[in-house]
């Protein structure tokens, strides 16, 4: 059966209870605004419509609040232009356009629904300037009225989505970790396996996009409840244990794969364990107790091998292997607190920093170019020909630039949208035309109007479906504009249907001539991005200083994953490399746990110069290339470590282990650069 016939032949309950609570929402702010005699009502329906799009408690009531503010920044600057430029629309216009760049630039930046909020801001200014311009005398009211319809649909929308079947950010957050513990698990198992390269970067994919989208739904769990702010600290730990997780389990299988660890020793049967223990995660209470007790005989294990005391390569690299194991499980069972947490915070004290996400700043300047131009291109166009369509056209533009540029095909996107709204002009000719030009009464206003509204609702609760569908819905909405004082004229339709076109074909036109950044200048501003973090590692605290790499390296990781995915099998190598870089991170985050509190200045200065050696090699073994920077820099800090008194002769051997380990993990991943010299690689490895 194909999504379109499920989606209307046999919905699921959950889509008709979505669809049911947003043409109720809807209606309601469609009565309160004719009620009130507002101007323009459509607004304040789109407004509920869009709120309802995720109909969790918390996020319509987070992004209830991101649209007000947007809609009052938005009100403020419209005005503004407007009190300045009465005189002169050109550049009334011109000053808008900036503003619509720098409302885009900043969306482009953010995440969720402060991005949305920016969206707003620069939709609500475009409409204050343009109805203003005809006619200026009204500039107070226009701002008033635009503020007045948004906030209804805004509240309405919050009303019905806590009254009626209310669906809890709780819950969502609980069913997201567990898709990422799962997945996270899943990994540890194939890592510590045989699996497949292919197996692994699969699972840590789709371990890492539940994350990324747990960390942006959480804050909205303040909204909800007292204990809202105890989940977002956990959604946070989450997130950062899973990450020292994968880098922990990394370090683990560079260890194995060097070779000087016997097969018969201790570690190797512990990680076979291990391995066993997360491909059967289940049950939580059970993988609980079986992490704790494996935790304890590895703590065992290691206390015998460091009470043997022995010197030789093969000892000290089962004594690393033991303790990368020791650390792995202990991130698995601070996943497992967190999670508990999330359902139920009263019972957990735990504490996490919110992450910095990555941010591409000249991505963010194209989206404001790209949205600024479609702007100033139908903006010219309405004031050279004076066609009352033009408004339609530049709402639609100035919206959907921003939206879409966050799309990974933005193209794609648009082009459903206007297959959406191709279909939204029969229906609201029909609806709202032909059936309700002749009616009479709010009953039967409300029965024709909401009837394609429902239909295009039911469609739009499915994934799949919901760009085309949620088009279907403002189209109609646009386009049959509800009010008290309603136009039935057929040249009117035509005049916003042809609006409507224009603006989301000048929007398909922008995405085509400044289609985004290449793809390999993407790639290569990621792992600049890396590398500006690795040599930054030691500038900020050490809680903050995870936050921000943690953070962004997820950003990082799903990119260079997706990156990957375009490349030939033979060639690639961007998912190891962004793993690569997560593994130099926390290798440099435990230097700094080790080494902080020693406080002397030669140590200090060493490991400094370590960091932008470790930045530079990193750099260099994305070209293929081996810094030969990175060897005098760590001796530099082993020498600095061995001259003081509060480092003992075994934990040097050990970090001079761990930089070894480092080292040659860069020499792998020069050497998995498609373009690489295999012959001074080869060399150095043996």
């Amino acid at each position: 059966m194909s999504i379109w016939r499920q989606a209307y032949l046999a919905p699921p309950a959950s889509a008709l209870r979505f669809a049911i609570k947003a043409t109720l929402a809807m209606l309601l702010a469609l009565y309160v605004a004719l009620w009130l005699d507002l101007e323009r009502p459509y607004w304040a329906l789109i407004s509920a419509a869009f709120l309802q799009l995720r109909p969790l408690s918390g996020m319509v009531i987070e992004k209830g609040l991101s649209q007000l503010a947007g809609t009052l920044a938005g009100c403020l600057a419209g005005t503004l232009i407007m009190a300045a430029f009465v005189q002169v629309p050109p550049a009334a216009l011109g000053t808008l356009t900036l503003w619509i760049m720098l409302c885009t630039y900043v969306s482009s930046l953010q995440h969720g629904n402060a991005a949305y909020g920016c969206i707003m801001a620069s939709v609500t200014a475009m409409l204050i300037v343009v109805i203003a311009a005809a006619t200026p005398q009204a500039l107070f009211g226009v701002a008033v009225e635009r503020l007045t319809e948004l906030s209804l649909g805004a509240l309405c929308a919050t009303l019905v989505s806590a009254l009626l079947w209310p669906v809890r950010v709780r819950d969502h957050l609980i069913a997201q970790a567990d898709t990422a513990l799962t997945q996270a698990f899943t990994h540890a198992a194939q890592r510590l396996g045989d699996a497949a390269p292919g197996s692994r970067q699969a699972s840590l994919t789709a371990a890492l996009a539940p994350l990324a989208q747990l960390e942006a739904d959480s804050r909205a769990a303040r909204y909800e409840d007292p204990e809202g702010a105890g989940r977002i600290r956990a959604s946070h730990l989450l997130g950062h244990r899973t990450l020292r997780l994968m880098a922990t389990l990394h370090a683990l299988q560079q260890l194995l794969e060097d070779g000087r660890v016997p097969a018969q020793a201790a570690g190797r049967r512990l990680i076979d364990e291990a391995a066993a223990l997360f491909s059967a995660y289940g049950d939580e209470a059970a993988t609980r107790a079986r992490l704790q007790a494996l935790r304890h005989r590895v703590l065992a294990a290691l206390e015998a091998v460091a009470a043997a005391d022995s010197d030789t390569p093969g000892d000290l690299a089962h004594q690393r292997l033991l303790i990368g194991l020791r650390e792995a499980l202990g991130h698995a069972l601070v996943m497992l607190d967190a999670r508990a947490a999330i359902a139920a915070p009263g019972r957990q004290r735990l504490h996490g920093t919110a992450p910095t996400r990555h941010r591409d700043r000249l991505s963010a300047l194209l989206n404001a170019l790209r949205a600024g131009g479609a702007f100033a291109l139908l903006a010219w166009a309405w004031l050279a020909t004076g066609w009352e369509g033009a408004m339609g056209a530049m709402m639609i533009a100035t919206l959907l630039s921003a939206l879409f540029a966050g799309f990974e095909r933005p193209v794609t996107a648009s082009l459903l949208y206007l297959k959406g709204l191709l279909a939204a002009i029969p229906s609201a000719l029909l609806f709202g035309h032909v059936l309700l030009a002749p009616a009479n009464g709010l009953p039967l206003l409300a029965l024709l109007l909401l009837t394609p509204l429902f239909l295009g609702l039911l469609g739009a609760a499915e994934p799949r479906l919901m760009g085309p569908c949620l088009a279907f819905v403002i189209g109609n909405i646009m386009l049959i504009m509800p009010g008290n004082a309603m136009s039935f004229a057929v040249d009117d339709f035509a005049n916003r249907a042809l609006g409507m076109l224009v603006g989301v074909s000048t929007v398909v036109m922008g995405f085509r001539l400044l289609p985004g950044l290449p793809t390999e200048l993407r790639r290569r501003r990621l792992i600049r991005a890396t590398v500006h973090d690795l040599r930054r590692l030691y500038r900020r605290p050490l809680h903050q200083a995870e936050a921000r790499f943690s953070g962004a390296m997820v950003d990082r990781l799903l990119d260079l994953a997706r990156h990957d995915d375009d490349l030939p099998e033979a060639r690639r190598h961007l998912f190891a490399l962004g793993l690569t870089g997560l593994d130099l991170g926390y290798a440099g985050l435990l230097l700094r746990r080790r080494l902080d509190g020693l406080e002397d200045p030669t140590v200090e200065a060493a490991k400094r110069r370590l960091f932008a050696a470790l930045a530079t090699a990193y750099a260099a073994s994305a070209d293929g290339r081996r810094d030969s920077r990175l060897t005098p820099a760590s001796e530099a800090l082993l020498n600095a470590l061995a001259a003081h008194p509060r480092v003992s002769p075994r934990e040097h051997r050990l970090l001079e282990g761990l930089l070894r380990r480092l080292d040659l993990a860069l020499a792998a991943q020069a050497g998995r650069h498609p373009d690489a010299d295999p012959a001074p690689l080869a060399a150095e490895a043996g």
